[in-house]
């Protein structure tokens, strides 16, 4: 039987060992770059535009001995069923707080809510009303408007899921590639002050053409007359003569 030295068996060892450790830590770097891969280049698939339903509420305060709306809630109350006619989904939705010390004051305030949506266009069917018990009596229960509508939203923004700075473990900024967070910020405001959610899917269809001003223009052009068009007003808003 063939025995090895001590010193080439403890050799043996600490090669073996470190060929563990080499194999782990190879490991973990490939790990790191699949990790690392599957987070896109571009900020727009990074932080991508979707477009859902969402709701829009406000609430009406209802104080003990007066009933019926002020000019600011009425205003508020009108722009719900403006905003309704516009873009809602659904019907609009209102939360009416019962068996409370302003339940008197509540109901002078839900018929002028009714005729302001009925006048406004909102048809009978398209309101929804449901009483509701307030949870905490130490706060005044308001009357709350809620409809649903179309909305494109991003985000959410402020996520940093590794260290924008240099460091062994962050592999994209040796690679100069944009962080993670980057764009997210401009995605998110884009969603907020789009006007139609289907405008960021597909272009709006065009509009019918003012019939009258084509038919002047066209005569113009046909008589080789200047089609452009001058307004004699123009000239007095000048403060002088100069460079004529």
């Amino acid at each position: 039987m063939i025995t090895r030295p001590p010193q080439l068996r403890s050799r043996a060892i600490r090669l073996g060992g470190a060929l563990v450790g080499m194999a782990l830590v190879l490991g973990g770097c490939q790990h790191d770059e699949v990790a690392t891969a599957s987070i896109p280049d571009d900020y727009r698939q990074r932080h991508p535009i979707a477009i859902e339903e969402q709701n829009r509420s406000i609430v009406v305060f209802v104080g003990h001995a007066r009933g019926g709306l002020t000019a600011a809630q009425r205003a508020d109350v009108m722009g719900v069923a403006s905003a309704w006619l516009h873009e809602g989904t659904g019907a609009v939705r209102i939360d009416v707080p019962s068996h409370t010390p302003n339940a008197r004051p509540v109901a002078d305030t839900m018929r002028e809510i009714q005729a302001i949506l009925a006048a406004a266009g909102v048809p009978p069917r398209g309101v929804s009303v449901h009483p509701y018990q307030p949870e905490d009596k130490r706060f005044l229960p308001p009357i709350r408007l809620t409809y649903s509508k179309i909305a494109a939203v991003a985000g959410p923004c402020g996520l940093w899921p590794e260290d924008i700075g240099p460091s062994m473990k962050n592999k994209r900024w040796f690679e100069n590639k944009d962080y993670y967070n980057y764009g997210c910020a401009y995605q998110r405001n884009l969603a907020a002050m789009v006007d139609n959610p289907s405008d960021l899917e597909q272009p709006r269809p065009e509009t019918p053409s003012y019939t009258p001003r084509r038919i002047t223009a066209l005569e113009k052009y046909r008589k080789g007359t200047s089609t452009a068009t001058t307004y004699p007003e123009a000239d007095k808003a000048k403060l002088s003569d100069t460079g004529r």
